[in-house]
């Protein structure tokens, strides 16, 4: 027995072969493992000696093992070991200058066999672990003066460029005041921007929320005045005829402002649905030139200057046309004595620099530009300040209702663009719509002639959703009146439960917002499961997530916005029945 200890323990001799000898000592001692710690003269902690395993699983428990092992001879506890999740049985031997410890459930160690070779072994590890110190210290005392040579050298560099650094400076320090006072002047211009922004969000989620529940209000209005119109309309022999038809049309004629307002609010907040497709301006700004020439009358000049290499942008055509035209209007009245507007399109790249300034999110790349220019009395930096914000206008009472400017915001923003006025007094006004380039060819125009009152006619079925009392029972009689069959439903578990009957529906015209938690898009989807064929169209007083994203109809969407008419509801419904599927 000790011999083969003996023998075992040569085998630790050679640095390259210690793990294998290790091994096999822990094996002839009835353990999984051997290992040597040496103690560090300078800081008193011990390490595994050169040639052991120098990464040791579960630190905590060997740290507090050998803790304990170098106060006694002989120590017995546990470490973790294969894993930080096992602990195994140890024991350990120690030294005044190391600690020998053997791991394993089996152990039986004859310490006097070996005894006689530790010594030995100890000192040799000891020898290579000065040696090895040694031999780091020579190469961080090589690296050290390397170092110094490359920093020595650095040094004259930096001498040579210390009288044209301190030049320099000094050309900074002069200009420090005048550059502090710039970017502060940014800054605070910045700041400015993003509280204006700030203001305008709320005041739009404010209007939009107010816009929302007013075309409800409005769309009864409206419908219970075309009603009482086509109703009088067969009294022309009463003696009040007369007087009752004027005040019904003046009316009906209040009616169509307040919608117009607050379709111009739902724009500013950037609430109404919108359906972009592919346009050509420069064929858009034809199409509306006679009706500018019209509208702004003789004394104004009209010049509109299009690009022959054109990009298509990607807007809603409608909204764009109404936001020239309200461009247009304060061009006029911004000209009492006349003068000349000029609509200018072209392509353009917002760059990165740019975008980054601005107060409001507006990614870089490619646009197309429509700029609409005017002769007249320009604005001052004040009034360009506040020109967004809804019912702002330096215009006569009843001269303005404010919304014009807002709208056309409101409409570019929702767009993905950006808009930008450059006004000064005395030298007219520039406003600057960016429009996103859209990558495929211009969509072909919409037939948009008009229906005569026999062709809205029909008899097809059609089931009516709407949790508002009144406004159901209008969509329902406009639509009974023209000879469909309707068939009403006040939410969605009434609807639903009347679709999986087996009767045949044509047409399922819904609200978007319903009160009990579901929505019409959630109709929608259940009546195409159960009649494959049918036919949907929604109605919303603004937008929401569920047929709207990013401000923007979803692809084979209907939708008929709040508030409509007796003559807009019909032509809707016979439209999308007469679609081909």
């Amino acid at each position: 027995m000790k011999d083969d200890g003996a023998h075992l323990l040569s085998g630790f001799a050679n640095a390259n072969g210690r793990r294998e000898a290790a091994a096999r000592l822990a094996k002839f001692m009835g353990g999984d493992a051997f290992l040597i710690f040496l103690k560090d003269e300078e800081t008193g902690s011990f390490t595994p000696a050169q040639g052991f395993d120098q990464r040791l699983p579960g630190g905590p428990s060997w740290r507090a093992f050998l803790k304990q092992a170098s106060s006694c001879c002989e120590f017995f506890g546990e470490v973790a070991f294969p894993d930080a999740n096992t602990l195994v049985p140890a024991v350990a031997r120690s030294t005044p200058a190391a600690i020998l410890v053997f791991v394993g459930r089996n152990l039986s160690i004859p310490w006097n066999d070996i005894r006689s070779s530790l010594p030995l072994l100890i000192e040799l590890l000891k020898t290579e672990a000065r040696v090895h110190m040694a031999l780091a210290r020579a190469s961080s005392a090589t690296e050290a003066a390397t170092h110094a040579t490359h920093l020595a050298r650095a040094l004259d560099g930096a001498r040579k460029d210390v009288s044209a650094t301190s030049l320099k400076l000094q050309q900074l320090n002069a200009t420090l005041e005048q550059r502090v006072a710039e970017e502060i002047a940014r800054r605070t211009e910045a700041e400015a921007a993003l509280r204006q922004a700030q203001k305008l969000e709320a005041i739009g989620q404010l209007t939009g929320g107010v816009a929302h529940d007013f075309n409800n209000l409005l769309t009864v209005i409206m419908g219970g005045l075309d009603t009482i119109g086509r109703q009088i309309a067969s009294m022309s022999d009463a003696p009040q005829f007369g007087r009752i038809m004027r005040a019904q049309a003046m009316a009906h004629h209040a009616s169509q402002r307040a919608a117009t307002l607050t379709a111009r609010l739902l724009a500013f907040s950037r609430r109404q649905p919108l359906d972009p497709k592919s346009i050509d301006v420069d064929r858009l700004l034809g199409g509306m030139s006679e009706l500018l020439k019209s509208t702004l009358g003789e004394q104004i000049r009209i010049e509109i200057v299009g690009n022959a290499g054109l990009w298509s942008a990607f807007a809603d055509a409608s909204e764009l046309e109404h936001g020239i035209l309200n461009l247009a209007v304060n061009a006029r009245d911004a000209m009492p004595g006349g003068g000349r507007l000029t609509i200018e399109t072209g392509n353009t790249w917002l760059d990165d620099e740019y975008v980054a300034a601005l107060p409001e999110p507006v990614p870089p790349g490619q646009y197309v530009l429509v700029a609409v220019t005017d002769t007249g009395t320009g604005m001052d930096k004040a009034t360009l300040d506040r020109v967004f914000e809804p019912f702002f206008t330096t215009k006569e009472v009843g001269k303005g209702t404010g919304l014009g400017l807002s709208q056309v915001y409101g409409f570019v923003r929702q767009t993905g663009g950006h808009i930008r006025i450059y006004s000064e007094p005395g030298h007219g006004t520039t406003v600057k719509l960016y429009l996103p380039r859209s990558k495929t060819e211009p969509d072909k125009q919409e037939d948009r002639s008009i229906p005569t009152a026999t062709m809205l006619r029909g008899n097809e079925a059609i089931l009516v959703v709407e949790d508002h009392d009144d406004l159901r029972a209008y969509s329902s009689g406009v639509l009974r009146d023209l000879g469909y069959q309707v068939f009403e439903a006040a939410d969605a578990a009434s609807a639903i439960a009347f679709l999986e009957s087996s009767r045949t529906i044509d047409l399922l015209f819904t609200d978007v917002v319903l009160p009990d938690g579901l929505h019409g898009r959630n109709i929608a989807d259940r009546a195409r499961r159960l009649h494959p064929m049918i036919k949907v169209l929604f109605t919303t007083g603004y937008t929401r997530n569920a047929i709207v994203h990013n401000g923007r109809l979803d692809a084979g969407v209907n939708l008929l916005s709040k508030p409509f008419s007796f003559r807009g509801l019909a032509e809707k419904v016979r439209r999308i029945l007469d679609e081909q599927t």
